[in-house]
């Protein structure tokens, strides 16, 4: 049976999430997490269902994709087919043909494992790279020191400071509490936490959510953000460790995140909390 293109649509969202959470695995390239769907589940359960692509074979899924926003595919594909020319070649044709309707016209890149076939099928095509990203681990199998900052798990009476850290970290964040609410109600989030740092004053001044893909998997941090009024006090390094300590508690092997290399405040914050870098990454890029 031939590869099959699908929108799951809100009902398909469980398996496709199921999926991903299958495909995490110590050693995996950094790859699409079930957090990243959890993490965009913020917007609603039908516009998550719109940005996310299954390819399937016989019924069985072998590659998720989430649309974020118009220009970009984050893709993942199963393990054992990573290597499978005939997915390759359909992933190829669904993203570089318009009217497959997968990507919008003008520049567009895509994000899939760098071990994957279609990484150099892309590069064939003409796609070329884009700027380097650093992805970061930190290993789960030892204690976590607490920085004895006070740190606070946000439930539905904290989502507007959750959401007012988010706004105040990221210029263009749209992040308000109903939409914590919203990602909050979402299956995903049951393997999730969202965890607030508050400095001596009681002030608010840095968040980061971190989602589990389950016992003995890699867990992933996103997003982390330090308020623009409390930067420089080490409070990104505090939430990183309260993040890699509540991953823990979740059973995760290890604590992942991924930020772009010229962001270099970013690699060093989570260098300081004991996350080690591992090679750079790179999106493939087609320019319109």
């Amino acid at each position: 049976m031939t590869i099959a293109l699908g929108e799951p649509g809100v009902g398909g969202l469980s398996e496709a999430v199921d999926a991903l959470r299958d495909w995490q695995h110590e050693g995996a390239p950094m790859q699409l997490h079930p957090g990243d769907v959890g993490w965009f589940w913020r917007f609603g359960a039908e516009a998550t269902a719109a940005a996310v692509r299954t390819w399937s074979r016989d019924g069985q899924i072998l590659a998720v994709g989430l649309l974020d926003g118009h220009d970009l595919l984050r893709m993942t594909i199963a393990p054992e087919a990573q290597r499978d020319e005939e997915l390759a070649r359909r992933l190829v044709a669904d993203v570089t043909q318009p009217e497959h309707g997968v990507l919008a016209q003008g520049t567009v890149y895509i994000e899939a494992p760098a071990s994957a076939l279609i990484q150099g099928l892309l590069a064939g095509e003409g796609w070329d790279t884009d700027e380097p990203r650093t992805p970061l681990r930190r290993d789960l199998g030892q204690p976590v020191k607490d920085l004895g900052v006070r740190i606070e798990v946000t439930g539905p009476e904290q989502a507007h400071v959750r959401a007012a850290v988010q706004r105040s970290a990221f210029d263009r964040s749209t992040f308000t509490d109903d939409r914590w609410h919203t990602m909050a109600a979402a299956s995903p989030y049951a393997d999730a936490r969202c965890l607030v740092a508050y400095d001596d004053q009681g002030n608010a001044v840095a968040a980061v959510t971190v989602w589990s893909a389950g016992p003995g998997k890699p867990g992933l941090l996103e997003p982390m953000g330090v308020h623009r009024d409390h930067r420089g006090h080490g409070y990104g390094k505090a939430i990183c460790v309260a993040a890699a300590a509540a991953l823990q508690e979740l059973g995760s092997s290890s604590a992942i995140v991924c930020t772009s290399s010229s962001n270099a405040g970013a690699v060093a914050t989570y260098k300081s909390a004991g996350f080690q870098p591992l090679p750079e990454v790179r999106d493939r890029r087609r320019d319109a």
